[in-house]
């Protein structure tokens, strides 16, 4: 497994080893005795989620507050997203900044996103099925939503008109957040 450490830390991106053939490919996504030693032994992941996107569909940014802050290990299955992880913590020297990959089916990447974090992604292709292993149950009482087009944030999404909910529409604005972090 390639393993790629980015410049805000506590963010990671993996690289699975894939085995192809003619048939195919195989490749493992989870193994817990080799990603508690990558990500620590305290990550435990407690749900997994799938959601189908169609192209143009931007959702986030999204987190929990604790004590239901999740921790996310992130892929697409089929399809091309950006990916991208916005630094709430508070104390942190990269607070605000943010990291946006590129995950697709082909590539075959992983994205570590742990608590402290705002997290979205844009869908680049159709039946874009993109997956999720968190840390914490889904916890309505604890979700918020920052603005995904915050000018503060800067993000390039890579889109031009996305498809965006009702409730990311109404996502807080990034100059009058207080982080819980």
């Amino acid at each position: 497994m390639i393993v790629e450490k980015l410049d805000i830390d506590g963010l990671i991106v993996l690289q699975p080893r894939r085995f192809s053939d003619g048939r195919g490919y195989f490749f493992e996504t989870y193994n817990a005795a080799k990603y508690a030693e990558l990500l620590g032994d305290e990550v435990k992941f407690v749900q997994d989620n799938v959601s189908v996107s169609k192209k143009n569909v931007l959702r986030g940014l999204h987190f929990q507050s604790p004590p239901a802050a999740q921790g996310k290990l992130v892929s697409v299955l089929q399809g091309k997203v950006i990916d991208v992880a916005v630094d709430l913590r508070k104390n942190s020297k990269t607070y605000g900044q943010h990291a946006a990959i590129e995950l697709s089916a082909d590539n075959g990447l992983q994205f570590w996103i742990p608590a402290g974090f705002a997290h979205g992604f844009a869908a680049l292709e159709e039946n874009t099925i993109f997956s999720y292993k968190c840390t914490a149950l889904y916890s309505p009482q604890n979700e918020a939503t920052i603005m995904w087009n915050d000018p503060k944030l800067n993000i390039n999404w890579g889109l031009e008109n996305p498809i965006v909910s009702e409730k990311d529409g109404l996502g807080i604005d990034f100059t009058t957040f207080a982080s819980p972090f």
